[in-house]
């Protein structure tokens, strides 16, 4: 059988949920000895994840400069086009909602298979520019993958597109799980406002045990405004910030309980993670992805959209329960169990390759 040639397209490698799983699909193919990978950057800069070696990593010999925009954008593209042309792939997997479109565009008359993955709120707003070019050009693509399935129906009344697959995001299992010992509470993301990690402040100020901490993983911009409302609600002793991290099982498998306040997801990649370090998980269900993953009661608990008591009132349930978080942190790694790198990989590949 001769190898098939898979082209991945992502603006960076810096720390974030859609680059995470293009590194963890890269490395994936890159085991396939049947599948030759390109990865393409498009925008020269810091990487904070690494892929194999035998991945041949393309990115350009310009830094992308905002003051001449025009100038780089159609530069860019040009970049794109000329190396899809080179490379002659079987399948191009293009991410990120205002950047599917660009690539779509630099492939234009080349007859190249391109399958696109939007990868925040699926209903999100990106400004008349940006959604009318999608509702065009997407019926350009061959296949276009959806996270959720409020997604496929989304983009589905969206762009007409018949060829949309639900694939969800991989995990990877932990080798060292939690054994929910520790009294630790802990939440995972961007300092920005949609992940509402002042509500989660708020709440934890007001639970009944005060021998329990916060742990946040992430930076951003509102790091500071965090830090000194804690400081403000007296908690500060008792929250940690420990900013971005590589090694995430660490902190996965020293806490208890993973509480995410976001109001705005794709897919929650660090809902997932908990879930697969055996963490009961408690979360806002927003638009998409945790009622994907949180059956209610069972593995963890979905709470209305910003009802700040009703999040109170079931993360106090869980500190004064052990035998709850453990049944239902048994549950969480089972369920888990259906988004394997694996599994997931091949879905990939099948829908690309297909």
């Amino acid at each position: 059988m001769s190898k098939k040639t898979i082209c991945l397209v992502i603006p960076s490698l810096q720390a974030g949920g859609m680059e995470r799983v293009m590194s963890e699909l890269a490395s994936f193919f890159s085991e396939k000895s049947d599948v030759d990978t390109y990865l393409i950057i498009y925008t020269k800069g810091e990487k904070f994840f690494r892929v194999p070696e035998n991945i041949h990593l393309i990115e350009p010999d310009f830094i992308y400069k905002k003051s001449k925009k025009f100038f780089y954008t159609v530069k860019t593209l040009w970049f794109l086009r000329k190396n899809l042309k080179i490379i002659k792939p079987d399948a191009v997997l293009s991410f990120g909602e205002t950047y599917n479109s660009f690539v779509l565009l630099s492939a234009l008359f080349l007859k190249t298979r391109i399958f696109v993955s939007d990868r925040s709120k699926p209903d999100k707003s990106w400004g008349i520019f940006h959604e009318t070019l999608r509702k065009l050009i997407y019926k350009k693509a061959t296949g276009i993958i959806s996270q959720t399935s409020f997604s496929k129906y989304f983009l589905g009344r969206e762009t007409k597109h018949k060829n949309i697959a639900v694939i969800p995001n991989p995990v990877r299992p932990l080798k060292t799980p939690s054994t929910l010992q520790n009294k630790v509470i802990l939440t995972v993301g961007r300092l920005i406002p949609t992940k509402k990690i002042d509500l989660l402040l708020h709440i934890f100020a007001e639970v009944k045990s005060n021998d329990w901490t916060l742990w946040i993983i992430g930076d951003g911009p509102e790091k500071h405004g965090l830090e000194e409302l804690a400081f403000k609600l007296g908690v500060n002793e008792r929250v940690k910030f420990w900013g971005y991290q590589k090694d995430m099982e660490t902190f996965y498998s020293h806490a208890s309980i993973f509480a995410f306040t976001s109001v705005s997801e794709g897919f929650p990649n660090a809902l997932l993670e908990a879930m697969a370090a055996g963490l009961p998980c408690i979360s806002f269900d927003c638009v998409a992805g945790p009622s994907d993953l949180i059956n209610n009661g069972e593995n963890g608990f979905l709470i209305p959209l910003m009802d700040t008591v009703a999040y109170k009132k079931q993360l106090n349930y869980l500190i004064e329960n052990e035998k709850v978080r453990l049944s239902m942190g048994k549950k969480a790694y089972e369920k888990s169990k259906e988004y394997e790198l694996m599994k997931i990989g091949n879905a990939y590949l099948k829908f690309l390759l297909s």
